[in-house]
């Protein structure tokens, strides 16, 4: 039975004095727009022009759907508690933006991995490109992805739910971390801690493993190219995904399954805000907006809007 008796948590947020809040207001607030105007650009170009209806922008536009929800599942409560200095938040509504947290953010490995694959047959096997990502096939890798994720991260974060909480109900941090909510429960949570930690342990390895060896491969079938701007080209493309996929990582790797890892430190938000908000700012100019098929229907896009006359 749940005999809980906190009936709100408080998060700390950010910062402790009212400068350094209306500087991280800005600077979040500027990521959230670029985050939403980046994505929905993706989603309404990918989904009206013509010539970008190919696997790979399939994926891009999902992904850029999956980078909306992510953010949206924090980032309005933050920058509204930032702005108001209101820094507490219930019991439904924090548990309600774990599940999505973690549930999206695990969906983000997943897409990242799976695009990295997409990309590897095109360059390495583009002759067989057409008939091995198949628009059945696509379907099928986004909805396994989704699926997945709900169902690596629903179960521990459910009995997370379930734990009773009798203060202290603070955590310092800016949205509701599991590992912080573990450390405010007034019962055993080891299981539930294993049990995530095993869960991360295969997803964290195990989709980088996945996105790691694609971009290997890539990078090697690249070295063949004869010409040298072909080869700088592919390069600037590849060193902008992989720098985007390093950081990603890496903060994730340190902030969730680094030895002994206790939950509430400074250090940990300045983590959560490089994979969280950084590289979901990078994603959609990295990943689709630096596509010179992109920037051309984006191009055409604006000169149809304003009325002008289309260059040839």
């Amino acid at each position: 039975m749940n005999h809980t008796t906190v009936v709100e948590f408080v998060l700390l947020g950010l910062a402790n004095s009212r400068h350094l809040e209306i500087t991280f207001f800005l600077f979040l607030f500027i990521a959230y727009v670029l985050i939403l105007l980046g994505n929905i650009s993706v989603i309404s170009i990918t989904l009206t022009n013509n010539f970008l209806q190919t696997p790979m922008y399939y994926f891009l536009r999902n992904f850029a759907l999956l980078e909306i929800t992510f953010t949206s599942t924090f980032l309005p409560s933050t920058l509204y508690s930032l702005l108001t200095e209101r820094k507490t938040i219930s019991l439904p509504a924090c548990f309600l933006q774990m599940l999505f947290f973690y549930c999206l953010g695990t969906c983000t490995l997943f897409h990242m991995a799976v695009m990295s694959l997409d990309r590897y047959v095109a360059i390495c096997h583009p002759l067989h490109y057409t008939a091995v990502m198949s628009s059945r096939l696509c379907l099928q890798l986004i909805l396994t992805c989704w699926a997945l994720s709900f169902f690596l991260m629903f179960p521990p974060t459910v009995m997370t739910v379930q734990l009773p909480f009798c203060g202290p109900n603070v955590m310092n941090h800016f949205y509701c971390d599991a590992s912080l909510l573990l450390q405010l429960s007034c019962t055993d949570t080891g299981f539930i801690e294993e049990l995530m930690f095993i869960i991360l342990i295969i997803i964290l390895p195990g989709t980088l493993t996945v996105t790691a060896v694609s971009y290997g491969c890539i990078i090697v079938t690249v070295l063949r190219i004869p010409s040298s701007a072909g080869r700088r080209k592919a390069f600037s493309t590849c060193s902008a995904h992989l720098i985007v996929v390093t950081v990603f990582y890496s903060t994730c790797i340190y902030r969730y399954i680094r030895p002994a890892q206790r939950g509430g430190q400074d250090s940990d938000k300045i983590l959560s805000l490089f994979f969280s908000v950084l590289t979901q700012t990078l994603n959609p100019y990295i990943y689709s907006l630096r596509n010179r098929q992109v920037k051309q229907a984006l191009k055409e896009r604006i000169l149809k809007f304003s009325g002008s006359p289309r260059q040839m």
